[in-house]
C-alpha cells in the first residue's frame, strides 16, 4: 500500500501562504534545502493536487529549465477538480505556446482528473505497491486530506518568519492530533524540515 506524504511549505506561525496568497517569503537559493526538496518529490510515483495549484504548475512547469522540471513534468498527475475534464481544456489554454517544451510536458495535458469522494479516490490510489503519492496542495486541498486523515506523512519546511496572518492548513483537525516525529533537518538558510507520521 503506498503512502499519501503531504509536502508544505510554511511559516513559524503555520501559514502556508500569505492571505492573499503571497509566496514571495518561500524562495530563497539555500541549496541544501533545495536538495532536500528534489529528492522528495522526484521519489514520488504520482503528484496529487487541487484544481487552483494543478493550474498555476501547469502554466509553469512545462517550460520550467529549473531542477524540479523533471520530476514535475515527468511524473503522473491527479487533479481533485469540481470542474471535471474541464479542468484540462483550462489548463491546456494557460500553458506557454512560447518557449521549449521540457520532457514530459504532455503529463500536465493527461492527467487523471476527478470529482469524486476524496476519501474514495485517495483509498483507491494508495491501494497496491510504488512509490509514494505526493500532495502538493493548495491550502484548501491540503485541509480537506489532514480534515479526513488521508495523509500518512507530512513533511513540512518551516522558514524562519512569522506572517502573522495567511491561510493554515491545520485548521480543520477536530478533535486535537497527534503526530509522530521522524525527522528534522536544519539548513544553512534558516529553514527547517520536520516530517511527521500521523499517530
Amino acid at each position: 500500500m503506498r503512502e499519501v506524504i503531504l509536502t508544505m511549505t510554511m511559516s513559524l506561525d503555520g501559514f502556508v501562504c500569505g492571505p492573499e496568497g503571497e509566496l514571495d517569503w518561500i524562495f530563497d537559493g539555500d541549496q541544501e534545502a533545495i536538495t532536500w526538496k528534489l529528492e522528495t518529490v522526484s521519489n514520488a510515483g504520482l503528484h496529487i493536487m487541487g484544481s487552483r495549484t494543478f493550474q498555476a504548475m501547469a502554466a509553469y512547469w512545462p517550460t520550467s529549465t529549473s531542477v524540479f522540471a523533471p520530476a514535475m513534468n515527468q511524473i503522473p498527475k491527479a487533479v481533485f477538480s469540481r470542474q471535471g475534464s474541464a479542468i484540462l481544456t483550462a489548463a491546456e489554454a494557460g500553458i506557454p505556446q512560447s518557449g521549449q517544451q521540457q520532457p514530459g510536458a504532455e503529463s500536465w495535458r493527461q492527467a487523471y482528473v476527478t470529482s469524486g469522494d476524496l476519501v474514495d479516490e485517495i483509498a483507491r490510489m494508495k491501494a497496491g505497491d510504488g512509490k509514494p503519492i505526493i500532495a502538493h496542495g493548495g491550502a484548501a486541498f491540503a485541509r480537506s486530506l489532514i480534515a479526513r486523515a488521508l495523509v500518512d506523512r507530512y513533511a513540512l519546511v518551516v522558514h524562519p518568519i512569522a506572517l502573522g496572518k495567511g491561510m493554515p492548513i491545520f485548521s480543520e483537525v477536530v478533535p486535537p492530533r497527534r503526530l509522530m516525529p521522524i525527522s528534522s533537518t536544519a539548513f544553512p538558510g534558516g529553514s527547517v524540515t520536520q516530517v511527521y507520521r500521523s499517530a
